[in-house]
This record gives C-alpha cells, structure tokens and sequence, in this order.
C-alpha cells in the first residue's frame, strides 16, 4: 500500500530549490525590465531621428520656395531679390544664411532651427538654385 509521494521539506535559504535553481527569484523582472529600457532606448532614438528629418525637410521647403521667390524678382534687383528671399524664409520658419545672384539665377541657403526631441542636433542648412529654365 502506497500512501503516495513523500513531500519534501522546504529548501533552506541559499540551497538549490525543487527544480535546481539557486538564487534566481527575480531574473525574469530584471529580464522583463531590460527589454522595457531597450525598447524606450529605441524608441526615443526613433522619435529624434523622425523629427530631424522632418525639420530637414522644413529646411528643403524653405529653400527651394525662397528661391522661387528671389528668381521671381531678380530684375528689381540684387538686394530686393535677397529681401524677399529672406521674407519667404522667415515666414516658413527658416532663417536665411546665403543669397547669391548670378544673373538670373538665384541660389538660395535657408537654415530651420532643431527643436523639441531633436533640439541638440545642429541646425539643418539646405540649399535651392531657380531661375529661369533655358539656364543651366
């Protein structure tokens, strides 16, 4: 007659356990919190980048529309032609860093401020040339 498995006594502090583990309670909560900390890692370098080509792309708007603009009024003249390039810039957020006019082609360098996630990155610098369209 069997009166079925003998029952084993706890384990005492710092002896191997019923299936052989020593000193392992709560490696899955560590395990569980690193891949947490990953992925917010991940997350916030995903979020930077996302914004910094955003803003990039600000930049490339700004440029290219305040070229337009300043190829538009060449012939009223060079510093009239990089007012209103400096107008349209400002007006998209951008800042005007380089107005150069080689006849009547107008080559444009806007700089968008860094903000937000992105704000420690340096500012993106982009550049447009218009003008008419039998030039080079």
């Amino acid at each position: 007659m069997s009166a079925g498995p003998v029952p084993r006594p706890p384990a005492a502090r710092g002896e191997r356990g019923e299936r052989g583990e020593r000193g392992e309670r709560g490696a899955g909560s560590v395990l569980v919190l690193s891949i947490v900390a990953v992925l917010a890692v991940a997350t916030g370098a995903v979020l930077v980048l996302v914004s910094a080509v955003a803003v990039r792309h600000r930049a490339a708007a700004a440029a290219d529309l305040a070229a337009l603009a300043a190829a538009q009024s060449v012939l009223t003249g060079p510093a009239q032609a990089c007012a209103v390039a400096d107008r349209v810039a400002g007006e998209l957020g951008g800042t005007l860093v380089g107005c150069e006019l080689h006849g009547r082609i107008a080559e444009i360098a806007v700089s968008v401020p860094q903000r937000g996630v992105a704000g420690f990155l340096p500012d993106p610098v982009r550049l447009a040339r218009a003008g008419p369209g039998d030039h080079p």
